[in-house]
């Protein structure tokens, strides 16, 4: 048995430990179910959940989400525009999140996906420094999608 400030208190019968905690105001706790003899703790374990949450609340804060953000083009999108995409794209990349670039399909541009397959093609290699093809060109519908992941 330990007490409360982390000292042992030796071997114990269960009666013997459970008044010494009820004496103190505390809660007798089984650390260590499954060594002989078992191990026990007197300790405040409203207390101790509070800041077992507490730890658990800030280290979830830490954490960053990575998002999966959304580039849109049409095969008929302008250099300007394309290159306005390839800076946005990289902002994403360089902030951790992940960026799926989406060329849709309008009417009869559908009839030349390899138009479509240029632009993405262009957008990969322009973003080749910072990014990395999680997902290579595909067809999904009547829009064609990459999606790159940030270089570690």
């Amino acid at each position: 048995m330990i007490d409360e400030e982390g000292q042992p208190l030796g071997i114990l019968n269960v009666r013997e430990a459970l008044n010494i905690a009820q004496e103190k105001g505390l809660d007798l706790i089984e650390v260590a179910p499954t060594a002989q003899p078992p191990v026990c703790r007197i300790m405040d374990y409203g207390k101790y959940k509070y800041e077992q949450g507490k730890k658990d609340r800030e280290q979830h804060k830490r954490q960053k989400q990575q998002e999966i953000k959304a580039l849109k083009m049409r095969p008929v999108t302008a250099e300007h525009d394309f290159q306005v995409r390839v800076r946005h794209a990289q902002e994403f990349l360089e902030k951790g999140d992940k960026v799926k670039i989406i060329i849709q399909f309008k009417a009869r541009e559908i009839t030349h996906p390899e138009i479509g397959r240029k632009l993405l093609d262009k957008m990969i290699e322009a973003t080749n420094d910072f990014a990395v093809v999680e997902k290579p060109p595909a067809f999904e519908g009547k829009m064609m999608t990459v999606l790159l992941n940030p270089k570690s």
